[in-house]
């Protein structure tokens, strides 16, 4: 007989899509339960119900914190875990003076395991339970991230970042060999256990028309995958791009002319958007990514995320290291909720956690497997404790409801605050 778990505490699961509906999308039992077998969620509901109806279930209480999904990390770059919080650039100095060497490191496959296995471990240590990541341009860098993966039983989702040009030597392929690489990296991997290929040139500005042409080619080929990608993230980018692009309608239209946009599409940052590209990004029903510590720590710009829910654009949320500044989605979603208030919409705290678990598992089209605590999904839970320090426990004590407990955690929570991360229904840190 298959060992049942029953985790008990409080729980929140969503019904409905909470930026169009706020908290009313929102199921919350202040005395829950969720039921684990072989590593997916068979039952979900009151804890007293459930302790009826699995009497044979082994009981973990986790008494009055919190049980979520894991976290999802919409949009990162494993390859520069090392360098995060570095001084001081623009993206495009950024770029340079950081990120291209860091990434050239990992030609090497050892660092890349290496790497990988730092970022995923930080990645659990804060709850996060899937990672979307941008590798480098090395095959070898795409074999560590999937392998470490795997050896921790995560459901990841990446690819080989495509450059062509604009980059520096040991950073570049060509059209042809982003072609013939992604597409065996995609063969070899998409699929196997719970790795999903992405497509992944890495920004217009990066790569040659005859390059975007051939991506575009091979996800027409595949259109089951993800393709990922950035879009308008700062204003001297985008002059950067029509200058590259002179022909172009609109930054979007550098990747829709040569087939990279579609439902599957994630596009991270989406600031400074034309009204055409909006009308757009919400015709064709891609995704967009909101990377809010990313945005204040490179002065990119505010991210509203009200405005494009209220057009029915799917939103994911994401960490973006090493661009962003925290591992936390905690801290990503206090800095979502700031920038929020400085667009002038406020998002609720269930909104908050809608973004960072299945508002970002639906940007990736696995909302049936990711993100949410529903009766057959995988069991990927994180349990938060919503005492975990002293300035958050003394707001805590003084909370009215339940929402207002948890606000403290998400605007002031840390690490400390991960009290235990379940993977696939195995406990990996608790």
């Amino acid at each position: 007989m298959n060992q049942q778990t029953l985790l008990i505490g409080q729980t929140i699961w969503f019904e409905g899509d909470a930026m169009q509906s706020g908290p009313d999308a929102a199921r919350i039992s202040t005395c829950g339960g969720i039921v684990i077998e072989q590593g997916k969620v068979v039952a979900r509901g009151e804890a007293d119900l459930l302790r009826e109806s699995y009497p044979q279930a082994k009981i973990v209480d986790y008494g009055n914190s919190l049980i979520l999904p894991g976290f999802v990390d919409a949009h990162m770059h494993y390859p520069q875990t090392r360098m995060i919080a570095s001084w001081g650039k623009r993206l495009i100095d950024w770029l340079n003076t950081y990120t291209f060497p860091e990434e050239m490191t990992l030609a090497d496959p050892t660092e890349a395991r290496a790497r990988a296995d730092l970022t995923l471990d930080l990645a659990l240590s804060h709850g996060t339970t899937t990672q979307v990541s941008y590798c480098t341009i090395h095959p070898c860098s795409v074999d560590a991230f999937f392998d470490a993966a795997a050896a921790r039983g995560m459901r990841v989702f990446a690819g080989k970042t495509c450059m062509d040009r604009n980059a520096p030597e040991g950073l570049r392929d060509t059209p042809q060999t982003a072609y013939d690489d992604s597409k065996a990296l995609l063969q070899r991997w998409h699929g196997v256990g719970r790795a999903e290929y992405v497509i992944t040139p890495r920004f217009s500005p990066t790569s040659t028309p005859e390059q975007l042409e051939a991506l575009g080619a091979l996800w027409a080929e595949h259109p089951e995958v993800l393709m990922q990608t950035h879009l308008s993230e700062q204003t001297d980018e985008i002059e950067w791009v029509k200058s590259l692009f002179p022909k172009a309608k609109d930054y979007l239209d550098t990747y829709e002319q040569f087939g990279l946009l579609g439902e599957r599409a994630l596009y991270g940052h989406v600031i400074h958007l034309e009204p055409r590209e909006t009308d757009r990004l919400a015709e064709t029903g891609a995704a967009v990514v909101h990377c809010p510590t990313s945005n204040t720590f490179i002065g990119s710009g505010i991210f509203e995320a009200a405005k494009l829910a209220s057009r029915g654009i799917r939103i994911g949320l994401a960490t973006d290291t090493g661009g962003g500044s925290s591992f936390s989605m905690l801290r990503t979603m206090a800095a979502a909720y700031e920038i929020g208030q400085l667009a002038g919409t406020a998002l609720h705290p269930a909104q908050l956690i809608w973004l960072a678990t299945e508002g970002s598992a639906r940007a990736l089209f696995a909302q049936d497997r990711i993100g949410t605590l529903a009766v057959g999904s995988e069991a990927d839970i994180t349990v938060l404790n919503l005492s975990s320090t002293p300035a958050i426990a003394q707001r805590h004590a003084r909370a009215t409801d339940l929402w207002e407990a948890v606000f403290p955690t998400i605007m002031m929570g840390d690490d400390r605050a991960v009290q235990a991360v379940w993977v696939a229904g195995r406990l990996v840190r608790g």
